[in-house]
């Protein structure tokens, strides 16, 4: 009896998991869902006074440090650019030039003041955004007409930035960004680039000199009324001013990127190109040519404009709704774009601190009460070439052939969102973008991915018959893994998944005449959880093997628990046909959650055994 026993290979023994209380179980789930990053570690075992200076750090980030040189360039160099920037994109939110430096969405004066003293990024630089002044633009024309009911429009604007901004304090505060998450990166490219398409084809009135330009912003509607005005809405001086200067910036782009010493030349490149083109519009006065021209530009800062928003009535709720997606919109941009560069530390960055965007304010702030009448003569042509030259870096087709190479979903995806934008609109584009991204999510919870498993050769490791053509399966078992948390949503998928396997197996051993298939093993590790819905279908799944009920836990016992798949499939195949092995014990707690870690189940599928 001795000698049988040893020849039994070992078996490591798994320990069972303890059970938690209801109420930690609830706060380790609520920690892990909106503080993953454990805010409060840093203050862990410091006396009083560091902990101090830390919170005031984390309200006022930029205390971490300073350098002021840096900043000084950092600022300078963003003036520069976003100036020009901003006047072009309050256009694209049918607003005069004024509004895109102090009132716009993302303003450049008192938002970059705030987010100096509270922002956690150093590399953001806080302004007007292409993309969210085209949406903002396009939703409100959709309420109200910005030429014909110039005043209401505008109140829409406040009403629909106040509730931007809302927003996105909303979902700073309550630490809801991970929702933003649900908009994919593919979708994003997608997005992204049928934005800067259609941003550029907008800029085409300008660019071109058109006055009599369509409000849609399809690219079947754009290119229709640039060619029906070929022969008397294009002004050639304007044509040649635009064409320059986008040259000179697309040029001063190229210059920057291979040198990265002149980092800072295509960021004044903007700056360079409106006080040169300002400068010969003044001199030949090409104004009187047909050369459309910015004229007149409020000096000073905006006065408060509370009392302009609409706190009641229809346009609150438009206001409301436009607001939320604008802010969510823009959200989720500032992420992605602050991941990019996280992922590229080791690229030059002049602003060591976020007090860059102080100096940006108040260059901005200068400009507003000094400025601004010198911009009189300034031509539309320009601000179209430096919007178009801006937006070109939106489109990023190295994203997008990744993206083809590695998940095909996800190019669908990316395509959606693109054609969405480019041939009907930028919230439609938006929506199908979100749409997409819901429904692979949908698809994915609902429909796990289960693979069959065989024996790598010369290890025991167990391993996708399809991405390890080598590994062989055991004869006369069948092993296959759950990819996937097992919910209510995919639960009769897998269970139904799993016999469809096992049918296929046995005609396949049966026309092979090879070993009947006696055991079923799942092997369970990937799974994080199961809910009841899940361990009902695992009952009826080993109901159909068994065709008895099985009780969770009591009938496995501890001496049918195993660590891993090796371990069941030497036990498997040392034991009986008729005996039933699970390869671990389900725990079930509150909430009908289970442990599943390491968790391999180990079903008898012998179907016409009856047990006593």
């Amino acid at each position: 009896m001795k000698e049988m026993q040893h020849s039994f290979p070992y078996i490591h023994k798994v320990g069972v998991p303890r059970k938690q209380t209801f109420l930690k179980e609830l706060k380790a789930t609520v920690q892990e869902t909106f503080f993953a990053d454990d805010p409060l570690r840093p203050f862990k075992d410091q006396p009083k006074s560091r902990k101090f200076i830390l919170g005031l750090q984390a309200i006022f980030p930029f205390l971490n440090g300073l350098n002021f040189r840096g900043d000084l360039i950092a600022g300078l160099t963003i003036a520069s650019l976003c100036i020009p920037q901003d006047i072009g994109y309050a256009k694209l939110a049918n607003l005069d030039p004024q509004y895109g430096l102090y009132n716009l969405f993302d303003s450049s004066f008192v938002p970059p003041l705030i987010y100096a003293f509270m922002g956690s990024s150093r590399d953001i630089a806080i302004g007007p955004v292409a993309v969210v002044s085209l949406l903002l633009g396009t939703l409100l024309t959709k309420e109200i007409d910005p030429t014909q009911n110039a005043a209401e429009y505008l109140r829409l604007v406040f009403t629909a930035t106040f509730f931007a901004g809302i927003t996105q304090a909303t979902l700073g505060f309550l630490r809801l960004g991970f929702l933003i998450d649900f908009l994919s990166h593919a979708a994003v490219v997608g997005f992204m680039a049928g934005a800067a398409i259609t941003i550029a084809l907008q800029q085409l009135k300008g660019f071109l000199g058109i006055e009599d330009f369509t409000k849609k912003t399809d690219v079947v509607s754009v290119m229709r009324s640039v060619f029906d005005s070929i022969h008397h809405g294009w002004n050639w001086q304007t044509i040649v001013i635009g064409a320059t200067f986008l040259a000179f910036l697309l040029f001063t782009k190229y210059i920057g990127k291979k040198n990265k010493r002149l980092f800072w030349l295509p960021a004044i490149a903007p700056l360079i190109s409106v006080v040169l083109s300002t400068f010969f519009v003044y001199i030949t006065r090409a104004d009187k040519q047909g050369v459309q021209i910015v004229k007149h530009i409020k000096k000073g800062i905006n006065p408060p404009s509370v009392d302009k928003i609409y706190f009641d009535g229809d346009n609150l709720q438009k206001g409301f709704k436009i607001g939320v997606v604008a802010g969510s919109c823009s959200n989720r941009k500032n992420i992605c774009f602050h991941e990019g560069l996280s992922a590229r530390w080791k690229q030059r960055n002049g602003c060591q601190t976020a007090v860059s965007n102080i100096v940006m304010s108040c260059v901005v702030f200068l400009t507003l009460e000094f400025i601004t009448p010198l911009f009189k003569y300034t031509p539309n042509a320009i601000l179209s070439s430096i919007i178009i030259s801006a937006v070109i870096g939106l489109i990023d087709f190295e994203a997008a052939i990744l993206i083809w190479k590695t998940d095909k979903l996800d190019f669908i995806a990316c395509l959606g969102a693109f054609f969405g934008v480019v041939f009907v609109s930028v919230e439609i584009g938006l929506l199908i973008a979100v749409s997409i991204s819901f429904a692979k999510i949908l698809l994915q919870v609902t429909r796990p991915r289960i693979a069959i498993l065989g024996r790598v050769p010369r290890t025991n490791v167990y391993r996708n018959i399809q991405q390890y053509p080598e590994a062989t399966k055991v004869p006369g078992i069948l092993i296959v893994r759950v990819d996937s948390a097992i919910y209510f949503s995919n639960s009769n998928y897998v269970r139904e998944r799993i016999l469809r396997w096992l049918s296929d197996e046995e005609d396949l051993v049966k026309k092979a005449c090879q070993p009947k298939i006696q055991f079923l093993i799942i092997e369970m590790s990937p799974i994080a959880d199961i809910d009841t819905t899940g361990i009902h279908a695992l009952q009826e799944l080993h109901n159909n093997l068994r065709k008895r009920d099985l009780q969770f836990p009591s009938l496995i016992g501890e001496d049918k628990i195993f660590l891993t798949v090796a371990d069941a499939v030497a036990t498997c195949s040392t034991k009986r046909a008729e005996e039933v092995v699970v390869g671990r014990s389900v725990h079930v707690v509150a909430g009908g959650a289970c442990d599943s870690r390491e968790m391999a189940i180990l079903l008898d599928q012998k179907r016409n055994v009856k047990f006593n």
